[in-house]
């Protein structure tokens, strides 16, 4: 039976016709690898994923964690799901061998944890943020903090998280006030709350890493004002003796959870530092580890917060694309009506796949799902490059690339792939709407991707206010090369002629209309519609994507005829209905509209 999680074929082109993941073995840090150990590698993630993953994806939900006042209760199948994950080497699938990982490059390890994320998202949030911990750490952290936390967290024992919102500040991190007072050992006591921790208390593992943003005081006791007197600190659950052994319990408890719409499988934490129920060392207080300088805090949480937002968008892909194939396997399998010309009630009803209608809601989300999942892969493909390329240039570039699509790659499939959850219930009709069937879960899961790790609104400023003009626009200028690479490989092929034209001119008018937002001369007028901004820069992105995808789907024909027409039809789709979408948005751009910026709080 053909997987409802992925498209193991889509996978397989994605990987070895497109980007062409095989040429990285070429390189020394992938030299012992090959395609056999690739898919030996995907191979073991879609079994688990498919055998202890997605069996309790609804059980979860409909049981979610609960605090009895001392400890979180979460259904069984959690853990065990996690220790086969565990078990596997998964948390360390990206690692070096003398970090005991397999190694694998960073696109292989992204398709490869797809599955999870389809299966089951609730589940799979607590390897993806210790993941992101860990790959912080290794960057940022001292030998000793990796030995003594990182380790554990690639071996599965401890789990790890990110502490940035607090309940006051939100998203607005220069305004957070949890202070980490200097002690006389090098360590800090920290006190304050943290809201919105996914993963930040449960049981299972021996202990929690908490990444904690906090402010150190200036010489005047106070803390600094603004981002820059943020540090990192490490903040364990359970503190760690120097022979690895745990100690007593740190000062950082639960104060309560949070009851989410979806995700529901994965605890979302207030937390409270020092408030002295616990006493380490016999004083009140959460021990704190800083975590490379003082007050650099912002840029270092950034390495697991870009790392986050490429996981989010992908996240958000897979939502969509099990929705999908949860809809088609629906559609394919549901008779209901007849063909318009064809009315005779003696006649079989049709599946509903054949009514032209449930059709275009299908092919809409092959392309907001197929399209997603490419550019997130892509981006991976790029952190590959980033840190492995021959030369600095296009290490160089592929950085340049990565930055300005990282907005994109967490907003685009959050907005889209979501779209796709919308269509697959109602492709269902009034069953979608059941908790019966899964499609209305995945809604309410995806729902939460346009918020975290920087909402939409965030990522259109992000990309706007500082991502195409960063470096004299330098980021801006390495995309478009890009696209007009692909565009110079396409014009010469009738099939795909029009849609490089297509392309180019939409590639031309972001251009040209990123000048005239610039001219504006304020800055209140020029982000006035960042977002709008967004998705025009995102559709552009994944027409591109599509064109892309194209290119290997042409001409072939034999048993697998079928998967490349479906290609070529949802890239079809994509330039025909959507990309059209960007004009009327640029059309407005360009006259920078201040229709939003001048409404006042009292005409509402």
């Amino acid at each position: 039976m053909q997987s409802k999680i992925i498209s193991r074929r889509d996978l397989d082109f994605l990987l070895y016709e497109w980007l062409n993941v095989e040429a990285l073995t070429q390189r020394e840090r992938f030299a012992d690898h090959s395609r056999e150990t690739f898919n030996a590698a995907m191979d073991t993630c879609e079994q688990i994923a498919t055998d202890l993953f997605a069996p309790h994806n609804k059980k979860s939900d409909q049981n979610e964690p609960h605090f009895d006042g001392e400890t979180v209760h979460i259904i069984p199948e959690v853990k065990t799901a996690l220790k086969a994950f565990c078990d596997a080497g998964l948390m360390a699938a990206g690692q070096s061998f003398e970090m005991g990982g397999m190694q694998l490059p960073c696109v292989v390890e992204k398709a490869g944890f797809a599955y999870f994320k389809g299966a089951n998202v609730g589940t799979s949030s607590y390897p993806f943020l210790t993941i992101g911990n860990a790959n912080t750490l290794l960057k940022c952290g001292t030998p000793q903090q990796i030995e003594t936390f990182v380790k554990p967290m690639l071996e599965g024992r401890f789990f790890g998280t990110m502490c940035l919102s607090e309940p006051q500040a939100g998203s607005s991190l220069s305004d957070i006030v949890t202070r980490a007072e200097p002690q006389a050992d090098g360590t800090y006591r920290l006190t304050g709350n943290k809201m919105w921790i996914s993963a930040g208390e449960h049981e299972l593992s021996e202990n929690i890493v908490h990444l904690v943003l906090a402010k150190v005081p200036g010489p005047d006791g106070k803390p600094i004002p603004g981002v820059k007197g943020i540090s990192l600190f490490i903040v364990p659950k359970k503190l760690v003796n120097a022979d690895g052994s745990l100690g007593e319990r740190n000062d950082v408890v639960l104060a309560g959870l949070n009851h989410k719409m979806g995700y529901r499988g994965t605890t979302n934490c207030l937390l409270n530092f020092g408030e002295g129920k616990f006493k380490p060392q016999g004083k009140a207080g959460a021990i704190g580890y800083l975590v490379g300088e003082v007050h650099k805090g912002l840029a270092n949480m950034f390495h697991m917060m870009n790392e986050a937002r490429i996981g989010v968008g992908l996240g958000a892909v897979m939502l969509g694309y099990t929705g999908y194939l949860h809809s088609l396997d629906y559609a394919r399998n549901r008779p209901q009506g007849r063909h318009p010309l064809d009315k005779d009630p003696a006649q079989p009803q049709l599946p509903i796949v054949a009514h032209t209608d449930v059709k275009r809601m299908l092919l809409a989300q092959k392309a907001y799902v197929e399209g997603g999942l490419a550019l997130a892969l892509y981006c991976a493909k790029l952190v590959d490059d980033e840190r492995t390329a021959e030369s600095p240039e296009v290490r160089s570039h592929a950085a340049l690339l990565l930055d300005i699509l990282t907005p994109i790659a967490k907003s685009w499939p959050s907005q889209w792939c979501l779209e796709a959850n919308n269509l697959a219930i109602q492709i269902h009709g009034g069953y979608g709407y059941t908790r019966e069937y899964n499609v209305e879960q995945f809604y309410r899961d995806n729902r939460l991707n346009p918020i975290h790790e920087g909402t939409h609104g965030i990522q259109g400023l992000d990309l706007l206010g500082r991502k195409v003009s960063m470096q004299d626009g330098a980021a801006f200028k390495a995309f478009g090369a890009e696209v007009q690479r692909t565009i110079a490989k396409t014009i010469p092929m009738p099939e795909l002629a029009d849609y490089a034209k297509a392309l180019g001119t939409a590639l031309q008018r972001i251009e040209t209309v990123t000048q005239t937002l610039y001219g504006a001369g304020d800055m209140n007028k020029t982000l006035a519609n960042a977002s709008l901004y967004l998705e025009a820069f995102g559709h552009t992105v994944v027409a591109w994507i599509w064109l892309e995808q194209a290119l290997p789907a042409v001409g072939k024909s034999g048993h697998d005829a079928d998967f490349y027409k479906g290609k070529l039809q949802a890239c079809a789709f994509f330039f025909k209905w959507e990309l059209p979408k960007v004009h009327q948005q640029l059309d407005l751009l360009e006259k920078i509209d201040t229709t939003t910026l001048d409404m006042q709080d009292a005409w509402f």
